[in-house]
């Protein structure tokens, strides 16, 4: 709308007339003629950029229709036009020129003296340290410590086992154990029992009957 807008008040400044004398001389260099020419070519160049405005305002508004019937949101716009850009500048003249220059570059760079040199420096230092004394020392004495983590690990495991199963052949756990079980006992036995009471029928055949004979 605002494209539309503008296109239209372009075109209205076109259709205003400029008087002769208002405009003032002629520039540097350009006759009365060439001026009027010059200017006749900017007025029609400015009513083809407003049709032109127009056009686009039209279709932008066709292609908004277009989106919302087949239910894109702007997102998908967005990921549409960021995709689109990245693939333009992967293709581009500039970006080619400047992958096979970093391509150049690399392969100068590490076939250069100086890389190699570094290179082997850097080879020699790691053979050095590797084979150097301070090294093997630290490595053993590593070594040594996780060895003993270990061992001092798995004694304190043994010694958890060994008192766990003292503890059980105790005469306070086996005492212990004998109490619990004798409840257990105790209560298993006074649940049967209420259970027999519950369903025996002896009561109704040991009891007397009744004289109901008349006085």
């Amino acid at each position: 709308m605002e494209s539309a807008n503008q296109g239209l008040l372009a075109d209205a400044m076109t259709d205003v007339p400029v008087d002769n004398a208002a405009r003032g001389a002629a520039p540097e260099g350009l006759t009365l003629a060439e001026e009027e020419e010059l200017r006749a070519e900017l007025a029609k160049v400015e009513e083809e950029i407003g049709t032109l405005r127009q056009v686009l305002a039209a279709k932008e508004r066709h292609c908004g229709e277009l989106k919302r019937k087949l239910g894109l949101t702007p997102l998908d716009g967005l990921k549409q036009n960021l995709s689109k850009s990245w693939h333009d500048v992967q293709v581009s003249n500039a970006y080619v020129k400047t992958s096979e220059k970093l391509g150049e570059w690399n392969d100068k760079v590490t076939q250069s003296d100086l890389y190699l040199s570094a290179s082997s420096t850097l080879e020699d230092w790691n053979e050095k340290l590797t084979q150097s004394e301070a090294y093997k020392k630290t490595q053993e004495t590593l070594s040594q410590a996780g060895q003993k983590t270990s061992a001092a690990l798995s004694n304190v495991g043994s010694v958890i086992s060994r008192k766990l199963g003292d503890m059980r052949n105790s005469a306070t756990f086996k005492s212990f154990e004998d109490r619990v079980g004798t409840i257990k006992s105790r209560v298993v036995g006074s649940r049967e029992n209420s259970t027999d009471g519950l369903h025996s029928p002896s009561g109704a055949g040991d009891k007397p009957p009744q004289d109901n004979a008349p006085f």
